[in-house]
């Protein structure tokens, strides 16, 4: 029987073998010359960075591409080229440019399938409730009230209250306030018109107030909650996006307001975004650089 290893020389090219060649030829070329066993990586390296320049400029030429890479315009075209063929980009016009093709929502829809936001977001909060030291929890979007559905207590957390599905009004609470700071404008005005329950003395009930408040945690990325819930407790709050950036859930750290004082939630906030932003990326959110 004759070999399968076309390297051989001992059995005929056969056209599995000739599309393997064009497509992975820089890298053998470049290992035969060099003599290293890096060449193939570096050339799955360049490959997902053409992938990371489409996602940031919505479409490339082959020139752009190389002098992004910089590496001579054929290295980029043999690049595209073994992407285009895997459906991971294509060319749509006659314009000489390429974009992202709809292999990668074949992939990533894949992926997204087997993601869960608990199991995602678990270890994150683990690590950022020993790092604060106060409870933290995972809240999604239930009708128009706000859910909990995980929790995780530092160690300075004294209260041993379970938050996980207790559902609040959004307008009380750091993690409502994030989701209505990024729901949609039907939605957040159909909120802001009904009915905003003093549940304290510090709750915002006024809607011109809370929309203001909205605009800042807008600008700032999180919210801050001020005994507005309960006596005593304070939170603050950050955005977790899905994979196509929607915001989907909040991750907020709580804890005594003699603790957690009002001078302390910048830096806290602070924290809690790095976390929320962490989750995203498990959740399959990638952060475009402007």
């Amino acid at each position: 029987m004759a070999s399968n290893d076309h390297r051989t020389g001992n059995s005929p090219s056969t056209p599995d073998d000739e599309q393997f060649e064009r497509a992975g030829g820089e890298a053998e070329s470049v290992r035969a010359a060099s003599g290293k066993e890096g060449a193939p990586v570096q050339s799955v390296d360049r490959a997902i960075t053409v992938l990371e320049i489409l996602a940031q400029q919505k479409d490339a030429g082959v020139t752009e591409i190389a002098a992004e890479l910089g590496v001579h315009k054929s290295t980029a075209f043999r690049l595209v080229g073994a992407l285009e063929r895997r459906g991971l980009v294509e060319q749509p016009g006659l314009r000489g440019k390429y974009q992202l093709g709809f292999g990668i929502i074949r992939l990533a829809g894949a992926m997204a399938a087997g993601l869960d936001l608990t199991q995602q977001s678990r270890r994150v909060c683990e690590d950022l409730a020993a790092e604060l030291g106060e409870t933290v929890n995972i809240a999604i979007p239930s009708g128009d009230m706000v859910v909990n559905i995980d929790q995780v207590r530092g160690a300075s957390a004294v209260v041993t209250q379970n938050w996980i599905g207790r559902q609040n009004p959004p307008h009380s609470t750091s993690s409502g306030k994030v989701l209505l700071a990024f729901m949609r404008q039907s939605d957040q005005r159909r909120v802001l018109r009904g009915h905003l329950e003093a549940l304290t003395p510090s709750t915002i009930t006024d809607p011109d107030a809370l929309r203001a408040e909205l605009d800042d945690i807008l600008e700032r990325g999180f919210a801050t909650a001020v005994e507005e819930l309960e006596y005593g407790l304070n939170a603050v709050a950050a955005p977790v996006r899905g994979i196509t950036g929607e915001v989907i859930a909040a991750v907020s750290a709580s804890g005594p307001s003699y603790r957690m004082t009002e001078d302390k939630l910048l830096p806290l906030g602070e924290a809690v975004v790095k976390a929320a932003v962490e989750i995203s990326t498990r959740m399959g959110h990638m952060e475009v650089a402007s």
